[in-house]
């Protein structure tokens, strides 16, 4: 689970929302002074995120807009110096760790706050008339050291920390539209990641500091295959939204479906990757009903079907139209994204499958090899390509968001 939580939950019209009113850190201070989330629960939260078959949990430590989180010794603009008057990370830290969930931290590598951090195409001031005078008096050596401090404090002072998202880089070369963009020779990306493996040696980094990392992370899109690099496969997880917002969004009803969640979910899995799925707490500091709905529904179909999921991927067989496959040894998992009266045929199955049935409850369903000569008849249907395996459904579907058939295969019949 993606956590988008900060002060731009007080106007909750977009995480962005400093940039896209091109507010000033003065005029945007208002938020700063009433930020008092007095229904803060991150054991809640953590609850919410496992019974949703989440297994990690990623938080906003820091975002664009540079306010903090946690009690830095860098900056004042922070949490404890806010109503709240306490660090917000700590609790959060733990409650992960009472629901054995691994622990993940979101910061930004930009800050439209920080007094040296230079106005460019995408800060907030980027239309202000004294753009140059100001950015002649800022020096962006000052907040690299500022900000690789911080990412130190963050990495030394809570354990161990599982994940690490940074936001974002958009140098010149894959950002033309943004001038003065900024890249890894801004955030002396070698030298911070460095410092993040030495502080934290099992982690787990994404991609967005302009350098390779662990994995790569395609946003509010679902890739149309396995994501690759140079050619070569490579670990990804795409990040998503509930309603097209990261932020607490009050007026945005976008929301998308369960059933439209989980085949996004299935979709990932059956390309190699995973889901990061956000939810944007309010500025009292609960998950709001309808992504509370939207975690529940998921993890109703979690219950029954995660291990479709879990420790699945990829699988060596094609799936048919309106399905997914995953693949977990020698159980292949058929997803059906449409329900289809009696039969589903899945090709290149044919002699491999000695055992078949309905995941949700176990139900036993029939293996049939049609005759490819089979002439079809008023009653009879015709014959299917060579090597296609016909499974014979109930004509009633099962009352779950994506069924899913569970096929045990043959040894000798599955790779590795």
């Amino acid at each position: 689970m993606f956590v988008h939580w900060g002060l731009y939950a007080l106007p909750a019209r977009h995480e962005w929302v400093m940039n896209r009113e091109e507010t000033t850190v003065e005029e945007y201070s208002k938020y700063f002074r009433r930020f008092d989330p007095d229904l803060y629960d991150p054991n809640e939260w953590a609850r919410a995120a496992r019974r949703a078959g989440m297994k990690y949990v990623v938080l906003t430590t820091k975002h664009h807009d540079g306010f903090c989180l946690w009690d830095s010794a860098l900056t004042d603009y922070k949490a404890t110096n806010t109503p709240a008057g306490r660090d917000l990370i700590a609790p959060y830290v733990q409650a992960l760790r009472d629901e054995g969930l691994k622990v993940g931290f979101y910061h930004s590598l930009i800050d439209w706050h920080h007094p040296d951090f230079t106005i460019d195409g995408v800060h907030p001031q980027r239309n202000a008339t004294d753009v140059e005078s100001v950015n002649a008096a800022r020096d962006m050596a000052r907040y690299r050291e500022y900000l690789h401090g911080q990412v130190r404090e963050l990495l030394s002072n809570y354990g161990t920390i599982d994940y690490l998202f940074f936001d974002f880089s958009y140098d010149e070369d894959e950002h033309a539209g943004f001038w003065g963009a900024k890249g890894a020779k801004d955030w002396d990306s070698e030298t911070l990641l460095a410092m993040v493996r030495e502080l934290q040696p099992d982690i787990v980094v994404n991609d967005r500091l302009g350098i390779p990392g662990d994995f790569v992370t395609p946003e509010q899109y679902q890739p149309a295959g396995p994501m690759m690099v140079d050619g070569a496969p490579v670990s990804w997880e795409a990040c998503q939204t509930l309603n097209g917002s990261w932020g607490y969004d009050r007026d945005n009803l976008n929301y998308k479906s369960v059933d439209l969640l989980i085949r996004m979910l299935v979709d990932g899995v059956s390309k190699g990757g995973n889901l990061l799925l956000n939810v944007g707490p309010t500025g009292r500091g609960s998950i709001d009903p309808r992504a509370l709905a939207s975690l529940e529904g998921i993890g109703e179909w979690m219950q029954l079907h995660s291990r479709s999921i879990y420790g699945a991927g990829t699988s060596q067989f094609t799936a048919p139209p309106d399905t997914r496959y995953t693949q977990r040894g020698n159980r292949l998992y058929v997803h059906l994204f449409a329900w289809p009266f009696e039969y589903v045929h899945l090709p290149d199955l044919a002699g491999k499958v000695e055992y078949a049935q309905l995941l949700n409850d176990a139900s036993e369903v029939f293996l049939q090899e049609v005759d490819p000569g089979q002439q079809a008849m008023n009653m009879t249907p015709g014959g299917q390509p060579a090597g296609t395996l016909t499974i014979k459904l109930p004509v009633q579907r099962p009352d779950v968001a994506v069924p899913v058939l569970e096929l045990f295969l043959k040894p000798g019949d599955f790779n590795d």
